[in-house]
């Protein structure tokens, strides 16, 4: 595997891990405010997203290259709402969607079909990633910030579990 694509998908095992932090503090959000449904939503999405590291990771070996850990920045720890949170959710998740671009570029530049192939799972992940948000944020801009209607859509997302995708 060609340096520059070893070296960005280095980063992205970071920024992974990086979202996986950034979402544990979303939860840690949820909890403080009552939101015991939203706070589990975060949780799985914790668990994706060290899935997705983890796949990241497990490709650079399996290309026989070095995976390179480096400090995972703090995430923010406090939000103005659970709006807020869920917009610096999808604003996150549309940076991560650039990035994932960006390796997808790189591995057609250099003519790397197995990178190819191994990042397409990611360009449709992050479609439903940046979905999963969006829609969130609608539903709960149609409820509003407080009463019966907030309560609900935290009991609807309580039911949230984690599934390991299986290899094709």
């Amino acid at each position: 595997m060609n340096k520059r694509l070893t070296d960005e998908i280095n980063k992205q095992i970071n920024y992974e891990l990086y979202s996986a932090y950034f979402y544990l503090s979303m939860a840690t959000y949820a909890a403080r405010n009552d939101f015991p449904g939203f706070e589990n939503w975060f949780l799985m999405q914790v668990k994706e997203e060290n899935m997705h590291a983890m796949k990241f990771y497990d490709f650079v070996h399996t290309r026989g290259e070095k995976v390179v850990l480096k400090a995972i920045e703090q995430p923010p720890v406090e939000f103005e709402s659970l709006l807020g949170v869920f917009e610096a959710g999808l604003k996150h998740e549309k940076f991560v969607t650039e990035r994932i671009n960006l390796l997808m570029s790189i591995a057609l530049e250099e003519k790397d079909y197995a990178a190819v192939s191994f990042l397409n799972w990611y360009v449709d992940e992050q479609v439903e990633e940046e979905e999963s948000f969006a829609a969130l944020i609608g539903k709960i801009k149609i409820v509003g910030s407080a009463g019966m209607g907030l309560y609900q859509l935290d009991k609807e997302v309580a039911s949230r579990t984690f599934t390991e995708p299986v290899a094709e």
